[in-house]
C-alpha cells in the first residue's frame, strides 16, 4: 500500500513512541517477575501480583494516547454496559485484525480488569513482548492441525488442559479473560466457509473451560463487537492515519449458569448444549455487525 510522506512521518513517529513506551514499562514489569518467583513471602508475591497488571494499564494508556494524538481515527464506542474493576469477566470479540488487540485494550483499559489474551504458542518469542506476557500469566496455546489431532488424539485436551492451569491462577485474582473464539483472523475464503456474513465459526472449547474452571466467580460476559467500516486494517494502516473510523459495541451478557459445572470432554449432551449456546451468540453478533454498518459515517 502507498502511503503519502505525512502518513509515513505519522506511522513512525507512533511505532516509535510506542516502542519506547514497551521498553519503559517492560523493564519494572520483568523485576517485579523475576522478584515474584524467588521472594518466599506470600503477601509480597500478592502485592507484586498487582503491581504487574497496573504496569500493563499504564503501557496501554499511553499507547492509547498515542492512537488519539497521531491518528485521525473516529471511534464510535456504543452500549450501556456498567463494569466494576473488582469483578471478573470473560471477553469475547469477533476478530479480524492485529489491530482489535489495541482496539479492545484502549475501549477497555481501567474500565475491567487487566484483560488476559489466550495467545498462540509461537508469541513467546516475540522480543519484550513475549516475556511480558509470560510475567503477566498469558495463557500460550499450542494449538494441533485437524490432521495433528487425527493422528495424535491426545492434543485435542492440550489446550483444555493450558485453560485449565490459566484459570487456576485467575481464580486469585480481579481478571478479565479474553478469548477469540473464532480461532483466527477472518478472510474471505474463511467467511465463504463459515456460514455467516461477517464472522468464523466459534470454538467453544476454550470458553467451556474458562466457563466451568472459573465456575460461580465469574460475574458476567462482555460481549464485544468490532467494525472497521473501511475494512480490515493492518497495525500500519492505524498508526498511518487510513482509518478513518472504529465502530466497537459493548455489551454486558450474564452468565449461562445452567452451562456451568458440565463435562465438555466426555459429555456429548453437554457439549452440543454448549456449542448451540455459543453458535446462537454468534449469530446475533452477525446481525449486530449488519447493524453497525448500516450505520451512517
Amino acid at each position: 500500500m502507498r502511503f503519502a510522506p505525512l502518513s509515513w512521518l505519522r506511522a513512525a513517529a507512533a511505532g516509535m513512541l510506542v516502542a519506547a513506551n514497551t521498553l519503559f514499562h517492560a523493564a519494572p514489569l520483568l523485576s517485579l517477575a523475576v522478584a515474584k518467583a524467588v521472594v518466599p513471602f506470600r503477601r509480597a508475591r500478592a502485592a507484586m501480583s498487582r503491581w504487574m497488571p497496573a504496569l500493563g494499564e499504564s503501557w496501554i494508556a499511553v499507547n492509547s494516547w498515542a492512537m488519539n494524538r497521531f491518528t485521525p481515527t473516529r471511534w464510535v464506542v456504543t452500549g450501556d454496559a456498567a463494569f466494576d474493576r473488582a469483578r471478573r469477566y470473560l471477553v469475547l470479540s469477533n476478530h479480524q485484525s492485529w489491530v482489535d488487540i489495541p482496539v479492545l485494550q484502549k475501549v477497555l483499559n481501567r474500565r475491567i480488569p487487566f484483560q488476559r489474551f489466550f495467545l498462540k504458542d509461537s508469541l513467546k518469542w516475540v522480543p519484550v513482548l513475549g516475556l511480558a506476557w509470560w510475567a503477566l500469566d498469558f495463557p500460550f496455546m499450542k494449538r494441533a492441525s485437524k490432521s495433528q489431532i487425527q493422528k495424535h488424539p491426545e492434543l485435542a485436551r492440550r489446550d483444555l488442559e493450558t485453560a485449565r492451569r490459566a484459570c487456576a491462577k485467575f481464580r486469585e485474582i480481579p481478571v478479565s479473560v479474553m478469548n477469540f473464539v473464532e480461532g483466527t483472523r477472518a478472510n474471505a475464503k474463511k467467511l465463504a466457509e463459515s456460514g455467516y456474513r461477517h464472522l468464523l465459526k466459534p470454538k467453544s472449547g476454550g470458553v467451556a473451560q474458562v466457563m466451568n474452571s472459573m465456575g460461580e466467580l465469574l460475574d458476567g460476559i462482555v460481549d464485544v463487537t468490532i467494525v472497521y467500516p473501511q475494512g480490515r486494517p493492518s497495525i500500519v494502516d492505524l498508526f498511518a492515519g487510513k482509518v478513518r473510523e472504529i465502530r466497537v459495541d459493548l455489551r454486558l451478557r450474564p452468565v449461562p449458569r445452567e452451562l456451568l459445572g458440565g463435562d465438555y470432554e466426555n459429555d456429548r449432551a453437554y457439549r452440543a448444549r454448549f456449542q448451540q449456546w455459543l453458535n446462537g451468540l454468534w449469530a446475533e453478533k452477525d446481525a449486530r455487525i449488519d447493524a453497525l454498518l448500516a450505520q451512517p459515517a
